[in-house]
């Protein structure tokens, strides 16, 4: 049987109020999706790290994981920094299937919604 996890990663900040955009979005998929875990991982300053949470997930048996970068766009954290730190995870852990999607402020759908936000911002 296939265990998925969903891991949200972000930069992380020195200030922990940062994160609270993050767990809202973590709370919402945890309802959405009741058979996956949902976990917050982040580059630097918070923890876990994508490393340390991937670790743990395996070591509960996630053999599935995505992770989806919420970034705004694809820039060198998401470009450089990502890519090795994944090599290095699928090295490590050679039976998890270890998918990883775009940025999300790369998608479509995602800019329509911002969009749409920016424009009722403007009403009065």
């Amino acid at each position: 049987m296939t265990a998925q996890a969903l891991i949200l990663f972000g930069h992380g900040a020195r200030d922990p109020r940062w994160a609270a955009p993050f767990e809202r979005l973590q709370l919402i998929l945890r309802e959405q999706l009741p058979q996956t875990r949902v976990e917050l991982a982040f580059l630097e300053f918070m923890s876990p790290t994508l490393p340390e949470l991937v670790r743990e997930l395996a070591g509960h048996g996630c053999d599935d994981i995505t992770v989806v970068p919420v970034f705004f766009g694809q820039g060198g954290h998401v470009l450089r920094d990502l890519p090795p730190m994944v090599d290095g995870l699928r090295l490590a852990h050679p039976g998890i299937r270890l998918k990883v999607a775009a940025a999300v402020g790369e998608d479509d759908s995602v800019l329509r919604t911002i969009a749409a936000y920016c424009v009722t911002s403007m009403q009065p």
